[in-house]
């Protein structure tokens, strides 16, 4: 046209305007439409390059334009080259609306509304696709009450909305969540007599599902099947993801294969599928999408090898990650990028740096760049297993890469040297960090602070520790722990306490800062004060595993405090809590602490550090009768009593002493049957708790036969037994015979007195 000097009539100029504003280039349209408005057309605009072409759908073409325009255009004017073209005016409804489209598209919201108002003034009138252009243009900006004012113009100039107009609004108001509006305009395209299509399905469907809607959606589905539309596939994940959300997952996989059995749908949506499985950590599931069938596709895309990968990782089924990844080959798809990276972030995160470390390494030689994220994870797994000479490793291959370390991979080197109390090289890197314009965070100085208490430096971590109060969120819970511990091994009472008020005034106190405080105040001999800590944290909700519950019953121990120290062991038992050595430990001073005599504790001891079956429950059961805890006691009881399996001597007399406690002494004196009858002697716990049996029970003649046992030497003289014997002559109301056991005993066990020597002498 430029070469023969014909001037492009409106359609061909509409055309053009068109292929320009759908290629992005709005300036340039804007140009052309204005140069030819003023009889100055540029042709030079008109450089589009081939790649610009792909772009552009056939919709954009001339004869399209001509069929769409809706009346014949002028014939293009042939002119002599050089001479310019009169100014004219568009006069068809849809150069306007290319136009108003254009300005949308370009976000020059006034510009689109100044060219609707020029062809009102210009006496077009506008139909469907100017409405819809503009209410689009409305809604993509927000502006939902001047596309319902558009809406009502359409009725006021008696415009016909279409289906698109609908979908424009429906997607407007699903934007925004108004899921009501969005349903009352999906019924309204109904009621005046329109079809929903394709783009009414997929919104409202997006929307129900959103809102988990199960039955509406449903209803949807089967009102599509009845017109004879089928789902379209960008909406089958959407349906997919709200069933495997609920939990339906035998629905899921009924519509999976009713949907997409037949037909299949694209890679890209089976992985979405894949990845809502993997979001919930089903990778059965994922995997069954993933090997199920295709329809025509028998080759699953690289995109799927990735969620699938990723639903393993979120598993933890590492060996299946790790089998797939190698598998990938064998099947004619080679990994990308994001395949490398999200295994190796998997492995890193599953604390196998050095399987993740070898894959780096393959990554790079298959001419992959790995990403700083991957870097960073590595190098953190690293530093969780202290192997601080291979996290340095991976750093210098980073920096060797060109690959910029961030505040992530800074943090982990730091925090790795911090640990390992290595003060300089953690201040190394965090020099190299502040040099290399990286924002100085909190979780950094933390580490540096915990560098400086793991070796006592405590004016240097004091000053940090000032210096992280001035920045915006202050210190952290971690770094006030760290202080308070520095504080705590130093003996600085006054100043751990500031900081520990500090954290419970803010409610930032945590389980280890209760531990340290309590520490500080054992440590110190302020039991009282370690007291109320312990009985604050049990208050506070803070006792969520053993070893919370360890440091209160700790606490309590070391106070004398023997039923509180029971009660809480009941309450962690029964919060199916398993107690661990150091429970035991403190629970073996509490039956110190009890009175118990040495024989018994030593016995128990014995049982728990041999590992014999039943000694936990027996020592449980001891310090829950010592108490009087009795009912907690029985059933700790019970536990080895109803197993129908061997016992041995500690377990029966942990049961003995159980029952004669809780003043069962029947019971007592038939497990003290039941023992000889399966072979076992009785020891001197046996017969301390016998004792203890017949003094509840008044039973004087069996005291007496215990009695004459010592006397005769048919047991080895035993001060424990001696006591047991006497306490329980005064709890049977004879203490003339308590008297005469006690006499025995400092002639037995001590030898003769003074006054018994004297008194033989007379």
């Amino acid at each position: 046209m430029r070469a023969r000097g014909v001037s492009p009539d409106e359609v061909c100029m509409n055309t053009v305007v068109r292929i320009l504003k759908d290629s992005g280039r709005f300036d340039e349209g804007e140009r052309f439409f204005r140069g030819w408005c003023n009889g100055k057309v540029e042709f030079d605009v008109l450089k589009i390059e081939i790649d610009d072409l792909d772009s552009i759908s056939p919709n954009s073409f001339l004869l399209t334009e001509l069929f769409k325009s809706g009346s014949r255009a002028p014939v293009s004017k042939k002119i002599a080259p050089g001479v310019e073209d009169g100014p004219r005016r568009p006069r068809l409804a849809a150069t306007f609306n290319t136009l108003i489209d254009l300005y949308g598209k370009a976000g020059r919201l006034q510009d689109a509304s100044d060219a609707f108002a020029e062809m009102l003034r210009s006496g077009i009138a506008p139909d469907t696709i100017t409405f819809n252009t503009i209410i689009n243009i409305c809604g993509s900006n927000g502006l939902l009450s001047e596309a319902e004012s558009l809406l009502a113009k359409m009725r006021e100039r008696r415009v016909d909305p279409d289906t698109k107009t609908f979908n424009i609004l429906m997607s407007m108001y699903a934007s925004v969540g108004n899921v009501e509006t969005v349903l009352k305009y999906y019924n309204k395209i109904r009621e005046v007599g329109l079809c929903p299509d394709t783009v009414s399905h997929r919104i409202i469907l997006q929307v129900l599902c959103e809102r988990s809607s199960v039955g509406e959606v449903e209803d949807v589905i089967e009102e599509m099947t009845k017109a004879g539309a089928r789902v379209d596939e960008q909406s089958i994940p959407v349906v997919m993801k709200m069933y495997i959300n609920q939990g339906m997952l035998n629905e899921a996989n009924m519509f999976l294969e009713k949907h997409c059995a037949s037909t299949g749908i694209s890679s890209r949506n089976y992985a979405a599928i894949i990845d809502a499985y993997a979001e919930k950590g089903l990778w059965k599931e994922a995997e069954d999408v993933f090997y199920g069938k295709r329809g025509t596709r028998n080759k699953n895309d690289v995109v799927e090898y990735n969620v699938l990968l990723k639903a393993y990782g979120k598993a933890k089924q590492y060996d299946k990650a790790l089998s797939l990844f190698e598998d990938m080959r064998n099947f004619g798809t080679w990994p990308d990028g994001c395949t490398f990276n999200s295994i190796i972030q998997m492995l890193s995160g599953g604390d196998f740096p050095d399987r993740a470390w070898e894959l780096l390494g393959r990554m790079r030689d298959a001419g992959f760049r790995p990403r700083c994220e991957t870097f960073s994870a590595v190098i953190a797994s690293y530093s969780r297993k202290s192997m601080i000479s291979e996290a340095l490793e991976v750093y210098q291959e980073m920096k060797a890469l060109g690959v910029e370390p961030n505040e992530v991979v800074y943090g982990s080197l730091i925090d790795v040297f911090a640990e390992a109390g290595k003060v300089e090289e953690a201040l190394h890197y965090f020099n190299l960090m502040e040099e290399s314009g990286l924002p100085t965070n909190l979780i950094v100085l933390t580490s540096l602070v915990k560098a400086y208490s793991k070796v006592g430096c405590w004016r240097e971590a004091q000053e940090l520790y000032a210096k992280m109060k001035t920045l915006d969120g202050g210190p952290d819970t971690i770094a006030s722990n760290c202080m308070i511990n520095l504080y705590a091994d130093l003996g600085m009472v006054t100043e751990a306490k500031l900081i520990f008020n500090d954290l419970r005034k803010n409610g930032e106190a945590d389980g280890i800062s209760y531990a340290t405080m309590m520490y500080l105040y054992k440590s110190m001999g302020m039991l009282e004060e370690a007291i109320g800590v312990a009985q604050e944290v049990q208050k506070s909700g803070l006792l969520t595993d053993c070893a919370s519950f360890n440091n209160v019953i700790a606490a309590y121990a070391v106070n004398g405090k023997l039923k509180d120290s029971a009660e809480l062991l009941q309450q962690m038992i029964s919060r199916k809590i398993l107690p661990d050595a150091s429970t035991f430990k403190s629970i073996f001073t509490l039956l110190k602490k009890g009175g118990f005599a040495m024989e018994v504790v030593s016995q128990l001891e014995s049982s728990y550090n041999e590992g014999k079956r039943f000694a936990r429950q027996a020592i449980i059961t001891s310090l829950f009768s010592m108490v009087g805890l009795h009912a907690y006691a029985l059933e700790s009881c019970d536990l080895f009593l109803s197993a129908g399996m061997p016992l041995d001597s500690f377990a029966y007399n942990a049961a003995i002493y159980a029952y004669g406690a809780s003043g069962m002494v029947d019971k007592a004196l038939n497990l003290y049957m039941r023992m000889q009858d399966e072979g076992l002697k009785p020891d001197i716990v046996t017969y301390i708790y016998l004792a203890i049996c017949y003094g509840k029970a008044r039973m004087v003649e069996g005291l007496r036969r215990i009695y004459g046992l010592l006397k005769y030497h048919e047991l080895e003289p035993n001060e424990s037994l001696y006591k047991a014997l006497i306490d329980a002559y005064k709890i049977a109301g004879r203490h003339d015979l308590a008297e005469l056991v006690d006499q025995e005993m400092r002639f037995s066990v001590h030898g003769p007195s003074e006054d018994d020597s004297e008194a033989e002498d007379c």
